[in-house]
């Protein structure tokens, strides 16, 4: 990249919670830790120590479809990014009093994580969403799987998942590409070949989940089942979130907090996946306004779906694009797209490539997109809400 003087590198593993079996909910989660308390013949101390000597900075994190270990660094230090994060998934300690003690750390962030409502909630939604499956169920894990979870679990699951074919180390900034090269081969080159791991097939259910303890607000989802990221339709999805609920100019933006002042944080995503995705709404409103904002909620995606009009399209479009491009201007975003691209169709797409795609969605798309997705089931998750009964 012209013009930077710093580096992102990465290595991505095509795993994450939605590959784990039931009784190992979250070991992804918690071997992502792990790594860190020691690897090769650095231990904790001296990883975190080796790295921020030279004013860089290395993390890593889990989410459902992949894991990633990541670096920053200037540009004289790739090497040893590289064996860093090559020896946290080649050759952890994963010593057995260690994992104790990580463990307790990770039940924190558990805590954390359900003290925080308008966290938890989207644990909530995936598990009304698509029960009784891997997609649905916490990337952190749950209390009686993370003490389940032992030195031979993590071991076993390094060996499956971390394998040629299965990852992908990607850099990007002020990189050397042939000094890339030679350090992938060094540190990789010896692996046994590997396949990518087939998840379990996601099932949406369309049900609901409600938290009912008391918060000073009512936080709200609703969802339907999207697109996955290689649909043809996955563009068209994303344009219809970013005009119903994608910024302030949006329609839920403007009639639930600008015509109504129901709710302070309102908006809409969707999270495509590999054979599915996620379209939903969140917002957050006192808790006797709850019914009336998610009634009101419902009636503008419909609205939307049936008239949405040119200039709100053409905005969508520019907000897509433009979100693009200046990310692509970030080092770490750069390193992420590109080892996205790799991981999901086996090649770089270009960002021409993909504006071109946003260019070709027409209004008549669009609308015919959201309709078709708004007629299938409803999945909700509520906290410090009561969820009225299903009619």
């Amino acid at each position: 990249m012209a013009g930077v003087e710093t580096l992102a590198v990465g290595l991505y593993a095509d795993c994450g919670s939605r590959h784990e079996e039931a009784g190992l909910n979250g070991v992804a989660h918690l071997m992502e830790h792990m790594v860190f308390k020691g690897a090769g013949s650095r231990s904790a101390r001296e990883i975190a120590e080796a790295v921020e000597d030279v004013g860089g900075s290395i993390n890593a994190y889990t989410a459902r479809d992949h894991t990633v270990f990541h670096a920053r660094l200037l540009p004289g230090d790739l090497a040893l990014g590289v064996d860093l994060i090559a020896d946290l998934v080649r050759a952890p300690r994963l010593d057995a009093d260690e994992l104790e003690r990580e463990k307790a750390v990770v039940l924190q962030e558990l805590g954390e994580a359900r003290d925080t409502p308008d966290d938890i909630i989207f644990d909530h939604l995936q598990l009304a969403a698509f029960p009784a499956q891997a997609l649905g169920r916490p990337v952190l894990g749950e209390e009686a799987t993370i003490a389940a979870a032992d030195v031979g679990a993590l071991k076993g699951w390094i060996d499956t998942h971390y394998r040629p074919g299965t990852m992908v180390l990607a850099a990007a900034g002020k990189v050397d590409e042939d000094a890339l090269l030679k350090l992938a081969e060094a540190r990789f080159g010896d692996l046994s070949p590997g396949s990518r791991a087939v998840a379990e097939q996601a099932r949406y259910g369309g049900g609901r989940v409600a938290d009912d303890r008391k918060f000073e607000q009512a936080h709200l989802t609703m969802a339907f089942e999207g697109v996955g990221y290689t649909a043809a339709d996955q563009y068209a999805l994303a344009l219809y979130a970013s005009a119903v609920g994608g910024g302030m100019s949006s329609r839920l933006f403007q009639e639930l907090r600008e015509e109504r002042g129901l709710a302070y944080s309102v908006y809409a995503f969707h999270s495509p996946y590999a054979d599915t995705g996620l379209f939903g709404v969140y917002m957050a409103t006192a808790r006797k306004e709850a019914a009336r904002a998610q009634t009101l909620a419902r009636q503008v995606l419909e609205a939307t779906a049936a008239e949405l009009q040119p200039a709100e399209l053409e905005r969508a479009k520019a907000q897509a694009k433009a979100g693009l491009l200046m990310g692509l201007e970030s080092v770490q975003a750069r390193c992420d797209h590109l080892a996205r691209q790799l991981m999901i169709y086996g090649r770089p797409v270009d960002a021409a490539e993909i504006v071109a795609e946003i260019d070709r969605c027409d209004l008549d798309r669009v609308r015919s997109v959201a309709s078709r997705m708004l007629a299938g089931p409803m999945a909700e998750a509520t906290v410090g809400h009561r969820l009225a009964k299903a009619a």
